[in-house]
């Protein structure tokens, strides 16, 4: 084998460790093994600050799940978070609007899902702070727990 065959060698065998710590990677955002996605074109609007790098994570999360998503970008969210209902110890960097909820944060997948699919009588839920490991965050995956916005809030689901 001539040195120009084993770096192509090398340089595939390379991609392909990538694409699979990719995948590794974009399961841990809140992709699940045989997840159903949701209905394309699925409206999502989210409320943002226009200088959030992962605000704009989780709206490339968004897109790439097939939602159709519209930004608003504002310079203050607190007075769109509490006309929405999201109580102060709910905040995140960031509110989406869908399916007639309101959803706080960097909330995965799997919990959108059920959020659509089951169709709960709540005004949403909030996934408060920034946890790393979740869409739009980098990092090693953290246990967190996903609230109902209700008053007082119940917990919608636990991940760890």
């Amino acid at each position: 084998m001539t040195w120009n065959h084993r770096k192509s060698w090398f340089a595939g065998i390379g991609l392909l460790v990538a694409l699979a710590g990719v995948g590794t990677w974009y399961r841990s955002q809140g992709e699940q093994p045989g997840a159903v996605p949701p209905r394309v074109g699925a409206k999502a609007t989210v409320y943002k600050s226009p200088y959030c790098g992962c605000c704009a994570g989780y709206v490339d999360f968004l897109k790439e799940q097939g939602f159709q998503v519209e930004v608003e970008s504002v310079m203050d969210m607190d007075p769109i978070k509490r006309s929405l209902g999201v109580a102060k110890e709910m905040d995140s960097c960031h509110t989406t609007k869908i399916g007639g909820y309101v959803v706080e944060g960097h909330v995965p997948l799997n919990v959108l899902q059920r959020l659509l699919t089951e169709k709960p009588n709540i005004p949403g839920i909030a996934l408060p702070g920034m946890p790393t490991g979740v869409p739009g965050m980098p990092g090693a995956q953290e246990k967190w727990t996903i609230y109902t916005l209700e008053n007082p809030p119940k917990v919608y689901a636990v991940q760890e």
